[in-house]
C-alpha cells in the first residue's frame, strides 16, 4: 500500500510563507506524477498544483505566481513553497500521487493525512 506523509503546516500570518513536504513511500516515486491540494471547511477539495515524472508543473490560478511545486527523487519527496499567503489558503492541505507519470493521471487513489495549515494574524 502507497503510504503519503505530509509536513511542514502551522500557523502564519498573512504575507508570510511555509513549505510543505510529502514523502511517498512503497511506490517507484520518479515514475508518478504528483499534486497538492487543499480543502477548506465545507467546501470540495481542489487542485492547487501539480508536477509529472518529468518535472513538468501545473497550477490552480489562484496560487500561480505564488506557489511552487518540486520534486527530489531521490528522496521520494514533494515539495510545496507557499509564498504570500494569505486568509483565503486556510485549509487542510493533502498530496495525492498520480495513476501514472503525466499531471493529467491526477487524482490517483491514494492520499496523505493533510497538514493544516492556517493564515492569520
Amino acid at each position: 500500500q502507497v503510504q503519503l506523509v505530509e509536513s511542514g503546516g502551522g500557523l502564519v500570518q498573512p504575507g508570510g510563507s511555509l513549505r510543505l513536504s510529502c514523502v511517498a513511500s512503497r511506490i517507484s516515486f520518479s515514475r508518478y506524477a504528483m499534486g497538492w491540494y487543499r480543502q477548506a471547511p465545507g467546501k470540495q477539495r481542489e487542485l492547487d498544483a501539480r508536477i509529472s515524472d518529468g518535472g513538468f508543473t501545473n497550477y490552480a490560478d489562484v496560487v500561480k505566481g505564488r506557489f511552487t511545486i518540486s520534486r527530489d527523487n531521490a528522496k521520494n519527496t514533494v515539495y510545496l513553497q507557499m509564498n504570500s499567503l494569505n486568509s483565503g489558503d486556510t485549509a487542510a492541505y493533502y498530496c495525492n500521487v498520480g495513476r501514472g507519470g503525466s499531471y493529467y493521471d491526477l487524482p490517483g487513489n491514494y492520499w496523505g493525512q493533510g497538514t493544516q495549515v492556517t493564515v492569520s494574524s
